[in-house]
Order: C-alpha cells, then sequence, then structure tokens
C-alpha cells in the first residue's frame, strides 16, 4: 500500500470509540487505521503524541454572507475561520441577497465557492418556489433550510423570499422535499405569537437587549414550542424529514425527544450561543454581542441533558458575523440591530473545552460535531467519520493546552467575538481537509480554491456533467 501521510502516536477517534493507533492517509482518503508503531512507509509523518486526532466537524448552519453581505464576511473569510476551528465541511445559508431560492441563484453561489473556499462546502437553498426544488435537488445539496420569521423592525437576517408562515404551504414544501430524499432544516417561530409578545414590550419602550431577550424566551419559549410542534406534526403527515434549528427550550426538547419514539424522521441542533452563551449575565454585560438568544437556567439545563442523551443530534454554528455599527445600535434600538453572533472559529474547541470539564462526554461530542451530521445529510461514508474510505478530514488537537481567545485571532472580517477573554483548555493545532494541511500552528495554509462540493461521488459527477452541459 501506497501511503502519503501517517499520522503516529494520537488517540484516533473513530465511531466505535478512541483507540491509540497511527492513521494512515492514501489518495485524499483514511486508507487505515493500524497499532501505534506499525511499519510502514510513507511519504510523510505528523507525530500527534499525547493528542486527539478528531473528525473535522461539519458544520450545516453556516452564514457566509455571500452574495449580498460581503461586508460582514465572505465565503473566503469564512472558510478561514472553519479551517482555524477543525471545520472541514460547512453548509451555507439562503439568506443571501439575492436570496438562494431557485437553480440560477444555486449555481453562482456554488460557484463563488469554487472560487473561495479553502475548505468543502454545501448549501442550503430555500425552497420557496414549487418548481425550483426538484432541480435544486439534482445539482447535489443536502438539504433544504427555510424561515418561519418576519423580521421587526429591519430586513436582515431574514430577508422576503426566504420565509414561509402559512402551514399549508408549509406541508405543500415538505411534500415536494418528501419526494427528493433531503432533509428539510426550519428556523422555528410562531410569527402571531411574536408580533403579540413584541407588540407589549415595545409598547412600553423596552426596546433594549434585556427586552428583547425576554421577548424570545416570554412564557418559557412559546414562540419556539408551538412552532416545533407544528412542524413535528407536518413532517408526520407529509413523511419529510426535518431538522430543527436552534433548540432551546426544555418543552421542545422533550417534543422532538418524543417525536424520535413515534418514528418520526427529525433531528435538531445547538448553536454555539445556547451552551456556552446565553446566560442573562451574558445579556447585560454583552448586550448585542451576545444576541442571538437568551436561554433561561432551567432551559439551558434542559438544553445540556439534551446534549448528553443524544436527543439533541448535532452541533451547529449558526455562524452569523455582523459589523460592530450593526450591533451597537442594539443598546437602545434592540430590534434594530441585527441579531445572531459568529461562531464556526471556536465551536469545536469550546465543546472539546466542555469535555475536559466534565460537561460532555468525548465521543458524545465527537458524534454531534461530525458522525451525525454527515450520516442525517447524506454524506455517511464520505464525511465526518475516521473509517476507511471516507475523506481524511481530519483534526489534531491538544485537550491539554490552556489559552485565552481574544479579538486579534478572529478571522472574521468583523474583527470581533463574543468570547473574548475566555479561557480554555482545548485547541485544535491542525486541520487537514482531503488529506491537505488546511491550518497548521496558529496559520491557515489552504488555498482559497481547495474546497470541493460535499456530495456524493454520483452527485459531484452530475454536477461536473452539468457544468459542462452549460
Amino acid at each position: 500500500m501506497s501511503v502519503d501521510l501517517k499520522i503516529t502516536g494520537g488517540t484516533v477517534v473513530t465511531p466505535a470509540g478512541p483507540v491509540v493507533a497511527d492513521l494512515l492517509v492514501a489518495d485524499g482518503k483514511v486508507a487505515g487505521i493500524v497499532a501505534a508503531g506499525t511499519e510502514i512507509a510513507a511519504e510523510r509523518t505528523v507525530d500527534a503524541t499525547g493528542k486527539l486526532v478528531l473528525p473535522g466537524m461539519v458544520d450545516v448552519h453556516v452564514h457566509t454572507r455571500e452574495p449580498g453581505y460581503e461586508h460582514k464576511d465572505d465565503i473566503y473569510t469564512t472558510s478561514l475561520q472553519a479551517a482555524a476551528g477543525g471545520v472541514t465541511t460547512m453548509f451555507g445559508m439562503p439568506n443571501l441577497k439575492p436570496p438562494t431560492t431557485d437553480v440560477a441563484t444555486l449555481t453562482d453561489v456554488f460557484h463563488r465557492y469554487e472560487e473561495s473556499s479553502i475548505v468543502d462546502w454545501n448549501h442550503n437553498p430555500a425552497p420557496t418556489k414549487f418548481d425550483e426544488i426538484a432541480g435544486m435537488s439534482e445539482m447535489g445539496i443536502r438539504a433544504y433550510k427555510i424561515y418561519m420569521v418576519v423580521d421587526t423592525g429591519r430586513d436582515y437576517p431574514h430577508p422576503s423570499g426566504t420565509g414561509i408562515h402559512n402551514h399549508g404551504h408549509l406541508l405543500e414544501i415538505m411534500d415536494h422535499i418528501a419526494q427528493t430524499g433531503k432533509r428539510f432544516i426550519v428556523h422555528p417561530h410562531d410569527q402571531a405569537l411574536m408580533d403579540y409578545i413584541e407588540g407589549a414590550y415595545l409598547a412600553r419602550g423596552e426596546n433594549t437587549p434585556e427586552g428583547y431577550a425576554s421577548a424570545y424566551a416570554a412564557r418559557e419559549g412559546v414562540i419556539w414550542d408551538t412552532a416545533i410542534d407544528v412542524v413535528l406534526r407536518l413532517a408526520e403527515a407529509s413523511g419529510c424529514p426535518v431538522h430543527i434549528a436552534h433548540i432551546q427550550t426544555r418543552r421542545s426538547i422533550e417534543a422532538v425527544r418524543r417525536a424520535k419514539q413515534n418514528g418520526i424522521d427529525v433531528t435538531c441542533e445547538v448553536n454555539h450561543w445556547a451552551p456556552f452563551l446565553s446566560t442573562w449575565n451574558d445579556v447585560e454585560t454583552l448586550g448585542p454581542y451576545a444576541l442571538s438568544y437568551w436561554v433561561p437556567d432551567d432551559n439551558r439545563a434542559a438544553v445540556w441533558e439534551g446534549m448528553r442523551d443524544g436527543t439533541i443530534d448535532i452541533a451547529a454554528s449558526d455562524h452569523a458575523p455582523h459589523t460592530r455599527e450593526e450591533k451597537e445600535v442594539g443598546w437602545t434600538q434592540m430590534w434594530s440591530s441585527h441579531t445572531g453572533t459568529p461562531g464556526i472559529q471556536y465551536y469545536y474547541e469550546l465543546m472539546l473545552d466542555a469535555v475536559n470539564k466534565g460537561e460532555l462526554d468525548l465521543q458524545r461530542a465527537i458524534d454531534m460535531v461530525a458522525h451525525i451530521p454527515a450520516a442525517k445529510f447524506g454524506l455517511e461514508g464520505v464525511k465526518g467519520a475516521l473509517t476507511i474510505g471516507a475523506d481524511a478530514d481530519i483534526v489534531i488537537a491538544d485537550l491539554a493546552e490552556e489559552w485565552t481567545i481574544t479579538n486579534e485571532g478572529v478571522l472574521s472580517k468583523i474583527g470581533w467575538t463574543p468570547y473574548d477573554g475566555r479561557t480554555i483548555t482545548a485547541r485544535i493545532q491542525r486541520t487537514l481537509v482531503r488529506g491537505v494541511d488546511v491550518y497548521v500552528g496558529d496559520e491557515v495554509v489552504g488555498d482559497r480554491t481547495f474546497g470541493k462540493l460535499a456530495a456524493s461521488a454520483e452527485d459531484r459527477a452530475a454536477f461536473a456533467a452539468r457544468e459542462e452541459l452549460t
């Protein structure tokens, strides 16, 4: 066997569990996992003694902001952060300008990834044009994305063209998607309830971070719970595989747990801000820079419970960068501030730090960031696991390195992170995509055209053939 790379002496985390072994790479694929010290010649060797050898993160929820909002970030700068954060596959979101809603806009976005991304990629278009759903599926996408929300006081981050609020339309979309076999990502939100709830806060003049946080968490998170109940029932009625974004309440987690027990094909995700950036103290001290959403303590406890017991399947960053100017207005006009927080660069390390703290089992953490998202989004055997024949998407991490996150280390255009000043005890030291170094020793070394469509071999071939015809 001709081996291009041998990673020696580390603890390799596989779907079956961790093992001290040497990992072999050939032609961009995992070629073997052999006993440590096995004499096998390789063109190059990397010593990982004392380190963890992990699969790269498959992040199915990333806002690259390109096209239309490149002042916040773009595909290239997002992929810089991905490489540094151990994310080897990222899925973009459709809330762009123009929104990704048809074959033409999706083709444009695919070309942008080909020209700019260091890591592998895919994209989740919005299925708001029913006659475009099948065509987009044939391009190799793994999922669709919709928002059940209309912004109040702003036109972003939920622009027109990406939202569906009529339940009949939602069921019709699910019927179309079910025929493709792809997964349907839903941002849950009960707009009618939110109009009533937030209207009361605004009428009282509580247009502040504290008011905004309280409104979205009001009545134990009723706007989330009712929306998720609807999505789960429609998923059952249509047979459409669904994925719930932004899981954050106890009742929602319990509803997903029951749905799984009843055989409904549902997955859900936890975003970085829920376990790591959602306390009331965060709201008071960081204000708009912490919002995303406030998760009250009892709900946060339920989130951690769901992460540990597997009800919450997936860790996805919901990387959502906004400039300081777009955030600063939120101190006095929070409903005019662009909500969302950057997360792709540090989420994997925060998860590993949680392992060090005993908050999460190592295997569960790796299942959430890599094994399960790949399996549930149609990439099993290709991405997300250190198994023979899979892409050699590899992260080498030191779980004994204490360091402090700072704004100076941020690779996003916005130049800030809500985790500035936070000290953690796990650090990613190396990231490889298909066996090639893209991040080594605090430096991104990958080429901006290296990333490829993350799809099955058949889908990649179909996309290439389509490109030749056009």
